[in-house]
């Protein structure tokens, strides 16, 4: 009789009992010492990780201290960046200073040869205009740096403010400024040249009247952005920028034309001093006088020795004979001068300019300053 095994105690033809696999496996995952949880025996890596992490002292001291010399690193790095642009700052400003004083070195050198001139007859020959020599010298006067000025007869100029007398033209000066535009070196048409005219002395006269092709309140009340004529006496040239007419390239001229701003001026006497006016001016003074007449005027007036100290002088040169201008209108003595002076250090520059007026006293009053 074949005997049948149990389910529940199989057994191999050796009689041997045959154990499940599931109940063998059980065995080994809950009674196997190597795997208990006493910590004494093997642990699953995440336990040992655990304890790693939270039991160990020393792996939280390393990361504490790594944390804590990264903070200090980058407060460092700040510390010094900020220290650093504090210097610059601090270095900057320094230069700043020591350049702003460069430039008033010049400028005050310029004003004490103006004082030292003779005030009875300003001529090109006076020690004023040798400013060149000035700068060179300049450059054994500062370790760092040194100046560059040069000094500009603001009575060799045409006095805008002069235009009018009352609200009404002043011929003389308007004649003056039609020549002084018409010449081909402004390359400007009759309508630009009346349009400019009429519009400064709309500008500087005292209604709202517009005269010809001028403009008052009205036209300057229609730009963007809206402004209303002066109705008064210009305080600087720059003004004229806002005048109808005058554009950027009129005003400072370009490489190939020159700009109205070398040739006329806010402070001034009334008279223009023949002995040192550019050349296109004295070629506005008389319709007479020809390009080649006011290059020998020019010729003339810097030669040693000829006399400059009456303004009839200009008779005495060849071609000028019968040359009239209005004794009103010229003079030999000058009294407003303008004088630009720029420091130079380094990559820097530091420009200065004002308006000085000289006394007989030998002493001299600034009128105007501006700093750029």
């Amino acid at each position: 009789m074949r005997i049948i095994p149990s389910a529940a105690s199989p057994q191999w033809r050796d009689n041997s009992t045959c154990k499940s696999p599931r109940t063998s496996f059980r065995k080994l995952l809950f009674h196997n010492p190597l795997l208990m949880r006493d910590c004494s025996t093997y642990q699953f890596p995440r336990t040992s990780f655990r304890k790693l992490l939270f039991h160990n002292n020393r792996g939280i001291a390393l990361i504490t201290v790594i944390l804590i010399v990264a903070i200090l690193m980058a407060v460092a790095i700040e510390l010094n960046r900020s220290s650093r642009a504090d210097i610059y700052d601090a270095a900057n400003l320094s230069d700043g200073i020591k350049l702003t004083y460069i430039a008033k070195s010049g400028f005050y050198g310029a004003a004490a040869l103006l004082t030292n001139a003779n005030p009875d007859r300003t001529t090109l020959l006076d020690a004023w205009t040798q400013t060149e020599i000035l700068s060179i010298q300049s450059k054994t006067l500062f370790t760092d740096g040194y100046f560059i000025v040069t000094v500009q007869d603001e009575a060799g100029k045409i006095p805008l403010n002069n235009l009018i007398n009352g609200n009404k033209y002043n011929p003389d000066i308007k004649d003056i400024l039609i020549r002084l535009l018409s010449q081909p070196e402004f390359g400007l048409d009759e309508g630009k040249i009346n349009e400019i005219v009429d519009s400064i002395k709309d500008w500087i006269d005292a209604d709202e009247e517009v005269t010809g092709a001028g403009a008052e309140s009205s036209y300057y009340a229609s730009l963007d952005p809206p402004y209303e004529a002066k109705n008064a006496p210009l305080d600087c040239i720059e003004e004229l920028l806002m005048v109808k007419g005058i554009t950027n390239e009129i005003f400072n001229g370009t490489k190939e034309k020159p700009g109205l701003a070398q040739y006329v001026t806010a402070d001034s006497d009334g008279a223009i001093n023949i002995n040192t006016a550019p050349k296109m001016v004295l070629r506005a003074l008389s319709a007479e006088i020809s390009a080649e007449l006011a290059d020998k005027m020019d010729e003339y007036r810097r030669k040693e020795g000829n006399d400059l100290s009456s303004p009839q002088w200009y008779k005495q040169v060849p071609g000028m004979e019968n040359v009239n201008i209005s004794p009103g209108l010229i003079t030999v003595k000058s009294n407003y001068f303008k004088i630009i002076s720029v420091g130079l250090m380094k990559n820097m520059t530091q420009s200065l300019s004002g308006v000085v007026k000289r006394s007989e006293q030998k002493s001299f009053q600034i009128i105007k300053w501006r700093q750029d």
